[in-house]
C-alpha cells in the first residue's frame, strides 16, 4: 500500500481521552480523526522529530514528537502493525522509530529524564509514565529534597476521567548523581528549575485580555473570561474552569432573531466537566449592542512573530465581534456564522423545543445547532433522514399552527424538535431540501395507515406539488371536519368507540339476554335522534362503576419496591445536589445508567433490602387474603 495506511479504532492519548479514531499515515504526514466527526490532528511529516513504539496493555502505542515540542500518542495498534508502519515511516519520513519498554515492576524509585516538555520517570532503562509539563500550574521546593508538581484542575484534560491527576511529588537525594548541584542549589533545586522552564506556571497571571461579568447560559453562571495564550480561564463565584485551546473544536457567533443577545458558542472536544456533568458546549450570550474597547497584553514583537495577520494591538467594536476575533486568533479555530437560511421574519432560526426545553434550532450551512440549553449540535454528515411530523397527531388542538421535525441519525440516536410555528416551513422544508438530506414520510399516507415508508421527490420545477405541505394542509382540514363530526358520531352509537369500557361491557350483557334493549336502542336511533343524552348517561353510569372497580382497597398491604427503588431512594439526593439544574427526568435516567454500570457485589445491599421487603408483603398479602372473605361474607348477612 504505497498511498498510505488506515487503522480504525484508535485512541489519542492524553487529552483525547478514551474516544476511538481513525488513524492515517501517507507520504505527507500523519493525520487521526475522532470517530463520528469533531477533532481532527493532521502533522506534517516535516514537523516530526521522533517516533516510538511500546508495548501497553492489550495493544500498542505509536508516539510522535513534533518540533514545538508536543507529543502525541496513539494507542491501540496490534502486533501486524509494527513492522508495516515502521517500515513505512523511515521510508517515507527518513525517521526511524525506536522502540521503548514499560515497566511493570510497581517500582516507585528510579530516574527522571526530561525531553523538551516531556517528564518520563524510568525505573532502570524502562519507562514506568509520562508527565506532561505544560499541564503543570505550580511547582515548589518541599525542604531540600523534595519537588512538588501540582497539575491544573477543572479543565478538559480530566474531562473524560472519573480521578484526575492533582499533584505528584519526587523525592530527589542529595546524593543524587544525575542532577548535580552544591551546598546552595542541591540536587532537587537543579530539578525543579528545570521543570520551571517548561511548565505552565506564571502564565495565568497576566492574560492577554479579560472579558468580565459575562453570562454564561452553559454551564450556568457569571463568568470573568481571562484569554491567555495557550489557553482560556473561566472564574465564576463556584466554578474556575481551565479549557486548552487545543480542545476548541471550532466557534459559533450565532444573533438572536428580534433579541437584543448573541450566542458565541465554544465547542469542545473533550469536554469541561461540573460533578458528574459533561459541557461539550459552553453557550455565552453578550447583549448585542454592547460596544468594548480593549488592548492586548503583547508585544509588538510577539504579535509580529507569532500572531501575524491573526490579532491586532487593540480592538474596538461590538462586544462578541471582539471576543470572537481575539478568541479565533489566539486558538486558531475556525468560526461559524449563519447560513443562508431565514426564517419568516428574516431571521436566522425557528422557535422549537428540544426535550421540554424551549429555544432556537438553527439550520447552518453543515448542521443544525439548537441552542441554548441542551445545547445540541447535528452535523449533516451524521444524519440519516429528517421527517415533518404534525404537533399532537392525535387530534390535540395546536396542531393546525405547529409542527414537529424528527432527526434520525445515522447511529439510531432520534431529535425531535417540537412546536415549530407553521409558517416555518416553507423556508425549513426549502433549505432542507436544498442541503440533499433524505426527507422521509414515515407511517402516515393520508389514510392513517401506519408501516408505510416513502421518500420524498426531489422535483425541481418551481411547480412542483411539496407533498409534506400538502400532508399538513390535509391534516389541519382533517382535523376541523372530525371535531364538527366528533358529537354526531358518538351520539350515533357510543359503544362503537374504541376507547369507551362502557360500551364494552353493554354488549357483553346484550348477549346475556339484553337483545330487547338493544333492539329498542337502534330503533330510537333509526327515527329520531332525540334520545341523544341516553347513550352519555349510560357511558357516565359505565364509567362510575368501572371507576368503582378500580377504587383501590386502603387495607390492602404496600407493594414490594424493586432494587433498583432502593438504589434510586439512596442516590437521588446525592445525585440533585451534584447536579441542581439538572431536570427529573434526566436525574432518573443518570441513575438508570449508574445502576447498570455497578456490580453484582454494589447492587448486593439494595437486593437484600428487596428481598426483606418482598417477605413483607408476601406475609401481609396472606394475612389481608384471609382476612377479605370474611368480612365480604359479613357485609351480605348484616343486609
Amino acid at each position: 500500500m504505497t498511498d498510505g495506511h488506515h487503522f480504525n479504532n484508535i485512541l489519542l492519548g492524553g487529552r483525547g481521552g478514551t474516544n476511538p479514531g481513525q488513524f492515517k499515515v501517507h507520504s505527507g504526514g500523519l493525520a487521526w480523526r475522532r470517530q463520528g466527526g469533531g477533532k481532527t490532528i493532521e502533522i506534517d511529516k516535516a514537523d516530526v522529530t521522533s517516533v516510538t513504539w511500546m508495548k501497553v496493555p492489550r495493544a500498542y502505542q505509536l508516539g510522535v514528537k513534533i518540533k514545538d515540542g508536543l507529543f502525541y500518542r496513539f494507542i491501540g495498534f496490534r502486533e501486524q502493525d509494527v513492522s508495516n508502519l515502521t517500515n513505512f515511516i523511515q521510508k517515507n519520513m527518513g525517521v526511524t522509530p525506536d522502540e521503548k519498554q514499560l515497566s511493570v515492576s510497581g517500582h516507585n524509585w528510579g530516574g527522571i529524564d526530561i525531553d523538551g516538555n516531556i517528564l518520563t520517570f524510568m525505573v532502570g532503562s524502562k519507562q514506568a509514565f509520562e508527565v506532561s509539563l505544560p499541564d503543570v500550574a505550580q511547582t515548589q521546593m518541599q525542604g531540600k529534597t523534595d519537588v512538588l508538581l501540582e497539575f491544573h484542575h477543572d479543565d478538559t484534560t480530566g474531562a473524560n476521567e472519573k480521578d484526575s491527576l492533582m499533584d505528584l511529588s519526587f523525592h530527589v537525594p542529595i546524593s543524587n548523581t544525575q542532577f548535580v548541584g552544591d551546598e546552595n542549589r542541591p540536587p532537587a533545586h537543579i530539578v525543579w528549575e528545570t521543570i520551571l522552564k517548561f511548565a505552565d506556571v506564571g502564565s495565568s497571571e497576566e492574560p492577554v485580555v479579560t472579558f468580565e461579568g459575562i453570562a454564561i447560559l452553559t454551564p450556568r453562571g457569571r463568568y470573568s473570561v481571562e484569554l491567555h495564550l495557550s489557553f482560556l480561564r473561566l472564574q465564576g463565584q463556584a466554578n474556575d474552569f481551565k479549557i486548552q485551546y487545543s480542545s476548541i473544536v471550532r466557534l459559533f457567533l450565532l444573533p438572536k432573531s428580534n433579541n437584543p443577545h448573541t450566542f458565541v458558542v465554544i465547542t469542545l472536544d473533550p469536554p469541561i466537566r461540573k460533578g458528574q456533568t459533561l459541557y461539550p458546549h459552553i453557550v455565552i450570550q453578550f447583549e448585542t449592542e454592547a460596544v468594548v474597547e480593549r488592548d492586548l497584553a503583547l508585544s509588538k514583537e510577539v504579535l509580529a512573530e507569532k500572531y501575524k495577520d491573526r490579532l491586532e494591538e487593540s480592538y474596538k467594536g461590538l462586544i462578541h465581534e471582539v471576543f470572537t476575533k481575539v478568541l479565533r486568533g489566539l486558538s486558531g479555530a475556525k468560526v461559524t456564522r449563519p447560513g443562508s437560511f431565514r426564517s419568516c421574519q428574516d431571521g436566522y432560526a425557528v422557535k422549537s423545543s428540544l426535550k421540554a426545553e424551549d429555544g432556537l434550532l438553527y439550520p447552518l450551512e453543515k448542521g443544525f445547532f439548537f441552542l441554548p440549553k441542551p445545547p445540541t449540535l447535528i452535523l449533516h454528515e451524521e444524519i440519516e433522514f429528517v421527517e415533518f411530523e404534525r404537533h399532537g397527531a392525535g387530534g390535540a388542538s395546536m396542531s393546525s399552527h405547529y409542527f414537529d421535525l424528527l432527526v434520525k441519525l445515522k447511529n439510531d440516536q432520534e431529535h425531535l424538535f417540537r412546536n415549530i410555528q407553521r409558517n416555518e416551513y416553507h423556508n425549513l422544508f426549502s433549505f432542507i431540501n436544498g442541503k440533499n438530506l433524505k426527507i422521509m414520510n414515515l407511517g402516515v399516507d393520508g389514510q392513517g395507515t401506519s408501516g408505510v415508508v416513502t421518500d420524498v421527490l426531489r422535483d425541481t420545477d418551481d411547480d412542483a406539488v411539496d407533498p409534506h405541505l400538502e400532508r399538513i394542509k390535509n391534516q389541519a382540514g382533517d382535523e376541523e371536519s372530525d371535531e364538527e363530526d366528533e358529537d354526531f358520531v358518538a351520539d350515533k352509537d357510543d359503544s362503537g368507540s374504541p376507547t369507551d369500557d362502557s360500551g364494552d361491557e353493554e354488549s357483553d350483557a346484550s348477549d346475556s339476554g339484553g337483545e330487547k334493549e338493544k333492539s329498542s336502542k337502534k330503533e330510537a336511533s333509526s327515527s329520531k335522534p332525540v334520545q341523544k343524552r341516553k347513550p352519555k348517561v349510560r357511558e357516565e353510569e359505565g364509567s362510575e362503576k368501572k371507576r368503582a372497580k378500580k377504587k383501590k382497597d386502603p387495607n390492602a398491604p404496600k407493594r414490594a419496591m424493586t432494587p433498583f427503588m432502593y438504589f434510586s431512594m439512596a442516590e437521588r439526593g446525592n445525585m440533585k445536589n451534584s447536579n441542581p439544574d439538572l431536570p427529573t427526568t434526566e436525574i432518573a435516567k443518570k441513575l438508570g445508567e449508574m445502576w447498570q454500570k455497578m456490580s453484582s457485589e454494589e447492587k448486593q445491599p439494595y437486593i437484600q433490602q428487596a428481598q426483606v421487603d418482598k417477605k413483607r408483603y408476601e406475609k401481609e398479602s396472606a394475612v389481608y387474603r384471609g382476612e377479605a372473605p370474611v368480612d365480604v361474607d359479613s357485609g351480605n348477612e348484616s343486609d
